[in-house]
């Protein structure tokens, strides 16, 4: 995929309000952990994530992508009837049907030719609308679009938690580490072909993306509805970490390769790299295997976690604003989402 008229002209988020640290939960596992003598501080040494943030309890999706989005559009001073698309990418939604993205435009005030509909690709999904918008924009079909999404990870964390404690195995604590990193977030991504008259001067180029998928460890991280009795069933996800990081690198590894080599570029052409926040070993073996030093990535997954398809575009606005990433860089986005599937696109900031 190659692209010489798209540009990323905002990248907005909003913070979950609640800053909930791994301590707080690991005093919620005390019964676990002193069955298995497992110490404390365990979460944090093994993750890197100190804590992370949660929207307060009945908070609705929209709600906070709807704030991002209101953020991306004061930011740029777009005209909203410019939008020719509005797509809502997150792994979590208000509800099945209609489309989160349908009330989201509402309160925008979208005009009617515009484009409203969701997207789920589980980590990458606003990645996926990126690359949806930006094709519409290559084609000819619309001069802009917004890609939003929003993350909660509060309920999936608290249901982890309940069945740790009901059935406290070992397999159990490692099936359900990963989901206790969890944060929430909401963020709003306009894209447009360069020709409106925005009020900002960020014009972030998009060159080019890369995709490659297998799709055969599909089961290695799951998020749904089990049944726990008649007519009655929970969320649950369960993650084997330690098959889906060796299985991610090496399909990163695979596709940093067709990336370097669709943009003719060698690994010391890219300047900076913004990558899905998971954790500290995810970080250190992902940048290892695709021989990029760990001080040309931004991380954010400390204080933040993971949130899911906000976490890389998070991470990016906050590397723009606090200087990291330069106007001129060569930035490559690197994401990898259970499925599995990995993407990385090419960005001239």
């Amino acid at each position: 995929m190659k692209y010489s008229r798209v540009f990323i002209n905002s990248l907005a988020y909003e913070l979950a309000p609640v800053v909930v640290s791994s301590s707080e939960l690991e005093s919620r596992l005390a019964p676990l952990y002193q069955k298995f003598r497992i110490p404390m501080g365990q979460l944090a040494a093994l993750t890197g994530i100190t804590e992370r943030r949660w929207w307060p309890k009945g908070h609705q999706l929209s709600d906070g992508a709807i704030k991002a989005a209101r953020k991306a559009i004061l930011e740029t001073g777009i005209d909203v009837a410019d939008l020719g698309a509005v797509v809502y990418t997150g792994v979590c939604r208000d509800q099945h049907e209609p489309a989160t993205a349908c009330r989201i435009a509402a309160s925008l005030g979208v005009s009617k030719d515009t484009a409203i509909y969701d997207i789920s690709n589980a980590c990458l999904g606003v990645l996926s609308g990126i690359l949806d918008i930006a094709n519409r924009i290559e084609l000819g079909q619309i001069k802009a679009g917004m890609v939003v999404s929003c993350e909660s990870a509060r309920d999936i964390v608290d249901v982890t938690i309940d069945n740790m404690l009901a059935d406290p195995t070992m397999q159990n604590f490692a099936q359900s580490l990963a989901t206790l990193t969890g944060g929430s977030g909401a963020v709003a991504v306009i894209l447009t072909d360069g020709s409106l008259p925005l009020t900002n001067v960020r014009q972030h180029q998009l060159l080019g993306a890369s995709h490659l998928s297998a799709p055969e460890h599909h089961q290695l991280c799951q998020w749904g509805l089990q049944e726990v009795g008649h007519n009655l069933y929970r969320e649950f996800m369960r993650t084997d970490a330690v098959t889906l990081l060796k299985e991610g690198v090496e399909l990163a590894k695979h596709t940093w390769d067709h990336f370097l080599e669709q943009r003719n570029w060698v690994v010391d052409q890219v300047d900076k790299v913004i990558c899905h926040q998971v954790g500290a070993s995810n970080r250190r073996q992902v940048l290892n295997a695709l021989n990029i030093p760990p001080e040309k990535e931004f991380p954010t997954y400390q204080l933040l976690g993971n949130m899911g398809t906000v976490s890389l575009p998070v991470t990016a606005a906050m590397a723009h604003d606090q200087g990291f990433l330069q106007a001129g860089d060569q930035v490559s986005f690197l994401g990898i989402g259970s499925g599995l599937n990995c993407m990385m696109l090419g960005i001239k900031w």
